[in-house]
């Protein structure tokens, strides 16, 4: 089957249930040979950073929640009927005749994929040398201090803050210290 017959699709499912949906349809395209009509299946995530008791918690985030995204070829009978009809999905998106996504609607989507998994690279750059910050984490927290130093790879700062009216260097993650305003 050629390629330009397959289409980007949305599914829409059970919040929370998206990437055991995911994992089934993939088995039963192994299953039943459909690999040629079914190339990629996305369920968007986030990746979603807070600091807990002092330390960094990351959590995985839908960032479309009930809906997953197929690249298929729905004209064959037996990949349409087996995506409408693996539990915990609603239908297609668009009801009985299922409508693919416009171009430019996919490649919006897959940009965002792409941007999502580059966020962490995103959040490596926004502080300065010389740049006044406030510590928000760690025993330290609510000290004023100067950054001194930057490194990207490891995400921390050398920062010098003033402890009991001395310069003192301390080395800080980027999660735990917030520009001044």
């Amino acid at each position: 089957m050629s390629e330009s017959n397959k289409q980007w699709y949305v599914l829409r499912t059970i919040t929370g249930h998206e990437k055991k949906i995911k994992q089934h349809i993939e088995s039963e395209v192994l299953s039943r040979g459909l690999q040629e009509f079914v190339s990629q299946i996305l369920v968007p995530i986030e990746k979603v950073y807070q600091i807990r008791n002092g330390k960094k918690i990351t959590k995985e985030k839908n960032f479309y929640p009930g809906y997953i995204f197929v690249e298929a070829d729905i004209t064959q009978g037996e990949v349409k009927h087996l995506l409408r009809h693996t539990p915990s999905v609603l239908g297609f998106l668009g009801n009985n005749d299922p409508e693919p996504l416009r171009p430019a609607e996919v490649m919006r989507l897959l940009g965002k994929v792409d941007e999502l998994v580059e966020m962490e690279e995103e959040m490596v750059s926004s502080f300065i040398v010389g740049e006044s910050i406030t510590v928000i984490d760690g025993p330290f927290n609510s000290f004023s201090g100067v950054i001194e130093e930057i490194n990207n790879e490891k995400k921390k700062l050398k920062v010098t803050v003033k402890i009991f009216g001395r310069k003192t260097p301390l080395e800080l993650g980027f999660n735990q210290v917030t520009k001044e305003s």
